[in-house]
């Protein structure tokens, strides 16, 4: 059914325009997309209606404005489903080459602005249960494999600090936004450059919506400086969602600590702040 949804979505050449738009450009309004569009903005918002309905886009309210961002998960899956599965080595082989041509032309260009990043997943539990593994210094120790440090009042400092003991942060930054339990935005950043006022620090806002037996958790990842940080932060949130998922779910971690499939990157990462 959700895969019949997908291809529904896909089918159609003015919802592939809107996908092209938000791929181009993340966050943007009904009225930006509508200027974008040869059609009235009652249809537009229709389209954007079941492209939400088959999870091929997620939108977040930011005061009165509702912002729309491209979840490529749904297209992913289709890809391992339905491609892969006939011709996986070759595929593979030109898919490896064709993004390192992209990322090329994309780092080649200093006026390049790098996409946002935007990740949903649904979580069996209550909001106030998430938000406490969010800002809980031990329970975000548990599934993050770092503990998130902050006495959460805005301005104040909230810092990513290593569950080994040893005290040292690898990100820092401070508490924009807490709107308990709805929505959490703090900085995200160098922790030696945290008190630099130059410094314009990377962003990521928790958005935690309710439903009747689940929590929609859409986590967003914004001011990014370079397609490595936005490679970097796109193998990490998926990871850290999945434990959080799992902890919530069965009162336990995953068994193997999910980063660890990238831990050459992580620990190149943290070697710099060691």
């Amino acid at each position: 059914m959700e895969a019949d949804m997908v291809f529904k979505a896909l089918a159609d050449t003015g919802r592939r325009r809107l996908l092209d738009m938000l791929h181009e450009r993340s966050g943007l309004t009904l009225g930006d997309l509508c200027e974008g569009m040869d059609m009235r903005r009652q249809s537009v918002s229709q389209h954007l209606d079941l492209l939400e309905a088959a999870g091929l886009v997620t939108s977040v309210r930011e005061g009165r404005r509702k912002l729309h961002y491209l979840n490529p998960v749904p297209i992913h899956e289709i890809q391992h489903r339905w491609i892969w599965k006939f011709e996986e080595s070759q595929l593979a082989a030109l898919s490896a080459i064709k993004q390192r041509a992209e990322e090329y032309a994309m780092t080649a260009s200093t006026t390049e602005t790098v996409p946002d990043y935007i990740y949903t997943t649904y979580i069996r539990a209550t909001p106030e249960q998430v938000w406490h593994a969010l800002t809980d210094r031990d329970l975000s120790g548990r599934f993050w494999g770092h503990s998130q440090v902050s006495d959460w009042q805005i301005g104040s400092r909230v810092d990513h600090v290593r569950v080994d003991g040893s005290g040292i942060a690898d990100a820092s930054g401070r508490v924009i936004e807490f709107d308990r339990p709805r929505r959490l935005v703090f900085g995200f950043d160098d922790p030696q450059r945290f008190d630099d006022s130059t410094l314009e620090p990377s962003v990521v806002a928790f958005e935690i919506e309710p439903g009747s037996d689940i929590i929609k958790l859409t986590v967003t990842h914004t001011s990014l400086t370079s397609m490595d940080e936005l490679h970097g932060v796109g193998q990490g949130w998926p990871a850290v969602l999945a434990n959080l998922k799992t902890l919530m779910e069965t009162g336990d971690v995953l068994p193997q600590e999910p980063w660890e499939f990238h831990a050459e990157d992580r620990a190149s990462h943290m070697a710099k702040n060691g």
